[in-house]
C-alpha cells in the first residue's frame, strides 16, 4: 500500500513540475508560398525591384479554409498546453497602434523597414512562428489534404524543424477536419522539438543581431574610433556586450569608424520581471549606457523586427 502511495505521490510531483515548466508562445501564420499562389499578396516596388509581400489580412477576410486551418492548430497546440498568439487580433492590434502612433511613415523609394512578418511577429512577440501551408485534391469521391507545418525562430527566422505529410482520403471536405487527418499523428514529434529549441534557448540565449552606425557629420563629433580614456568607442561596445551577453557570446564580422554589425548575440530570454526581451529592448540598454556620463552620446534606436535592432550614434 505504502509503495503504492509513494508511486502516487511521484506521478503528482512529476504533473505539477511539468505544468510549471515554460513554454514558447506559438502563432500561426501561412506561409508566403500559400499566399502568393492563393493571390492574397501586395507587389512593392522597392527601389526598382517587384517584391510580393504576403497580405496576411485579406487572406483572413477572403477565405474561410484559412480560418479554419489556423484554428484547428490552435487546437492540436492548446491541447499540448503551448500559449498562442492570434494572427487575426495582432493585425488588428498592429493597425490600431498604426492610426495612433503613426508608426510607419512612407520612405524614399517605397524601402521597407520590416516585413509584414517582421511587424506582427514585433508586435505579437511570440517566440516561434508556425508556417502552414497546404493543398487539398481530389482523390474520385474523395479529398485528400497534404501539408508542411515548419516551425521558425520569431526572432532569427532560422527553421526549427517541419512536419508534413498526405492524409489519407476522406469524403469530408473541410480543411480543418482534413489537416487533423493529416497532421495528428507527426505532432507529438513536432512539439517535442519545438520544446527542445526554447529549452536551449534558455541556456544559451536567445539569438539577435545588432547594427551600430555613425551619422555623417554629427554635432557630437564622434565615430567608433574616439577615444574615451585609453579605449576606442568600439571597445567599450565589445566591453559592454561581453558583460551583458549570456556567457558573453556574439560575433563582430564587421567593423570600421562608422560602422560595426554583431550577429549571433545571445540575450536573456526574460528580464527580472519575467517579460520576453527582444533585440529593440536589449539595444536601449546599450543606448541608455553610451547616453551617460562619461560618454554623452547622442544615439537613436531603429527596430528592424523581434531580432534585429539599430543603433545610429552622434544624433537623436
Amino acid at each position: 500500500m505504502k509503495k503504492y502511495l509513494l508511486t502516487i505521490v511521484l506521478m503528482c510531483a512529476a504533473l505539477a513540475a511539468s505544468a510549471q515548466i515554460k513554454k514558447p508562445e506559438l502563432m500561426v501564420i501561412p506561409s508566403d508560398v500559400w499566399c502568393i499562389s492563393n493571390g492574397y499578396y501586395t507587389e512593392i516596388d522597392n527601389l526598382g525591384a517587384t517584391t510580393k509581400v504576403p497580405n496576411y489580412k485579406q487572406a483572413l477576410q477572403e477565405n474561410m479554409g484559412l480560418k479554419l486551418a489556423i484554428a484547428k492548430i490552435n487546437d492540436l497546440m492548446a491541447e499540448r498546453q503551448f500559449p498562442l498568439q492570434s494572427l487575426e487580433q495582432t493585425i488588428k492590434n498592429l493597425e490600431q497602434r498604426r492610426m495612433e502612433d503613426n508608426l510607419t511613415t512612407s520612405k524614399a523609394g517605397n524601402e521597407l523597414a520590416e516585413s509584414p512578418l517582421d511587424e506582427v511577429a514585433r508586435t505579437a512577440k511570440c517566440d516561434i512562428i508556425l508556417e502552414l501551408s497546404w493543398d487539398v485534391k481530389k482523390v474520385g469521391p474523395k479529398n485528400s489534404l497534404s501539408y508542411i507545418l515548419e516551425a521558425r525562430d520569431a526572432y532569427t527566422s532560422k527553421s526549427i524543424g517541419a512536419a508534413s505529410g498526405t492524409g489519407a482520403p476522406s469524403i469530408s471536405a473541410d480543411v480543418d477536419v482534413l489537416l487533423e487527418e493529416a497532421i495528428v499523428s507527426n505532432m507529438d514529434n513536432f512539439n517535442n522539438r519545438l520544446m527542445d529549441h526554447f529549452t536551449e534557448m534558455q541556456t544559451i540565449g536567445r539569438e539577435i543581431s545588432l547594427d551600430i552606425k555613425v551619422f555623417a557629420n554629427n554635432p557630437a563629433g564622434i565615430d567608433l574610433e574616439t577615444e574615451f580614456g585609453d579605449d576606442e568607442l568600439i571597445d567599450i561596445i565589445n566591453n559592454w556586450l561581453q558583460v551583458n551577453t549570456i556567457q558573453g557570446r556574439f560575433s563582430m564580422p564587421y567593423a570600421s569608424e562608422n560602422v560595426a554589425n554583431f550577429t549571433q548575440v545571445r540575450i536573456p530570454v526574460y528580464d527580472e520581471r519575467g517579460r520576453a526581451i527582444d533585440a529593440n529592448g536589449f539595444a536601449k540598454q546599450l543606448s541608455k549606457y553610451l547616453r551617460k556620463e562619461p560618454y554623452n552620446i547622442p544615439t537613436k534606436v531603429l527596430v528592424k523586427g523581434l531580432g534585429r535592432a539599430v543603433i545610429i550614434l552622434g544624433e537623436k
